[in-house]
């Protein structure tokens, strides 16, 4: 299968865009069209530590949050539901174990779709099982991820996605050192370089069982900036930093759709709203209704323009409300029912706008994901879309330039340490080469000696 690159924007204009509306809605599951005109509140959960001592213990304890969770759905009247199992480890290593949680989970929610007419549908996140305690394995350990989504998608998973690692070797060594070359390398390069490989497979896969192959995000490397970055009291990472890892983590969550995905988007890609302006795909999005895993600058922000709406992961146990899952999927349907509501009122803008200036100025990080300069992000993307090294080049230099601008007009604030992590930014960038195999090769060069764990192998370079 061919890899189509991006080169051109889905959208006009910025403010096209808007939550529950894409240009390309995707057909899903029983009865469900996503980013059709309405938004979807889409569970994430996790079970019990003590739940996986086996086979037997793990389907019984997602037969108990599948109930849970479509229960409290129909008993305050929700219309629709996307429940997505992230698979723990046993379910992607043992992929019988994840067919048979897919196909107790998928009855469940037929036996409620057709009691109570609700629009559902089930994803499954395959873990990424690549990573050996010393070094990623991309190649030589992908069959047993595929074969996981395979059986996934044989009994009753509508929507196929993974957390994929490539690069992340080469990342952590970067990171830490505040080296840009190598995050741009890292992200840009080698995780485009395996999206490309490993979602022409799961592609295939979907179509082989006439499911919707979704997308995926970059968890291991733009989220583990964010996280590290941390809030605003922190200086273990410039937010600055984090930003820019997050606009080169567009151009390489892209991929995912050049090689034939179609959306959803994964929840923690906050990336998502740069990739719905170039791919007009749906997608999920986590903020205020995901505290209940970790904690983010831009909670209202990113509800801006999804079609989707997470809690991007939550224990299963009690809570007074009821269990966990039965209080968040409750959280999430009513934040969609607010969004319904302006959608069929025609005040979808209004509500967008409020939702994005409430965050907007709080930090660099929501001021370039505010779908306005996401748009900018995504232009400079499209327009060196043939390129992996250079489209997300241009995304970091674009949004160093947002952010200078920000701060020109005096609508953001930075704090000095923020400042020269900006400036050190720029002068990187600035020195690298124009040409993408003098990059690449400078890269392969330094890496291989300098990262122990770095094998070319795992990359067609």
């Amino acid at each position: 299968m061919a890899i189509n690159r991006y080169t051109k924007m889905a959208y006009a204009n910025a403010d096209e865009m808007v939550f529950g509306k894409c240009k390309y809605p995707v057909k899903a599951g029983l009865g469900l069209e996503i980013g059709a005109g309405y938004t979807i509140p889409e569970l994430n959960y996790a079970p019990r530590p003590q739940a996986s001592v086996s086979k037997e213990a793990l389907v019984k304890e997602y037969e108990r949050i599948t109930k849970d969770a479509m229960g409290r759905v129909v008993q305050i009247g929700a219309p629709a539901v996307v429940l997505e199992t992230e698979h723990v480890q046993q379910l992607t290593n043992t992929p019988s174990w994840g067919a048979e949680v897919a196909h107790v989970q998928k009855t469940i929610m037929e036996e409620y779709h057709e009691e109570y007419g609700i629009k559902c549908a089930l994803r499954h996140t395959v873990a990424d099982l690549r990573e050996d305690r010393e070094f990623l394995a991309l190649r030589s350990k992908v069959n047993v991820v595929t074969e996981s989504f395979d059986q996934c998608a044989a009994q009753g998973a509508d929507l196929l996605s993974i957390e994929s690692m490539g690069g992340k070797e080469v990342f952590d060594y970067s990171i830490i050192r505040d080296d840009t070359a190598g995050m741009l390398f890292s992200i840009g390069v080698l995780g485009t370089n395996d999206m490309d490989y490993l979602w022409q497979k799961i592609v295939d896969i979907a179509n082989k069982h006439k499911v919707v192959p979704a997308g995926d995000t970059d968890c291991s490397q733009a989220n583990t900036a964010m996280f590290i970055a941390g809030g605003l009291l922190d200086k273990n990472l410039a937010h600055t930093t984090a930003i820019v890892a997050r606009c080169i983590s567009a151009a390489r969550s892209l991929a995912a759709y050049e090689a034939g995905a179609k959306g959803p988007g994964k929840d923690c890609g906050y990336e998502n709203i740069i990739i719905k302006s170039i791919a007009g795909v749906p997608i999920t999005q986590e903020g205020k209704s995901s505290t209940c895993a970790h904690s983010d600058v831009m909670g209202n922000l990113a509800m801006q323009c999804c079609d989707m709406w997470s809690n991007e992961s939550v224990e299963y146990h009690g809570e007074f409300g009821g269990t966990t899952v039965q209080v968040w999927v409750e959280t999430l349907a009513y934040d969609c029912a607010l969004m319904n509501t302006a959608l069929k009122t025609g005040n979808e803008k209004v509500l967008r706008d409020l939702l994005m200036l409430s965050d907007k100025y709080r930090d660099p990080q929501p001021y370039v994901l505010a779908y306005d300069n996401a748009y900018r992000v995504g232009e400079a993307i499209a327009k060196n879309g043939n390129d992996p090294y250079l489209r997300s080049k241009a995304a970091a230099e674009m949004c160093c330039k947002i952010v200078e601008e920000g701060v020109a007009g005096k609508k953001l604030v930075l704090t000095k340490f923020e400042t020269n992590a900006l400036a050190k930014i720029k002068a990187d960038l600035a020195a690298l080469p124009a040409e993408s195999s003098k990059f690449v090769e400078q890269c392969m060069d330094k890496y291989t000696k300098e990262v122990a764990v770095f094998k070319p192998e795992n990359y067609s370079l």
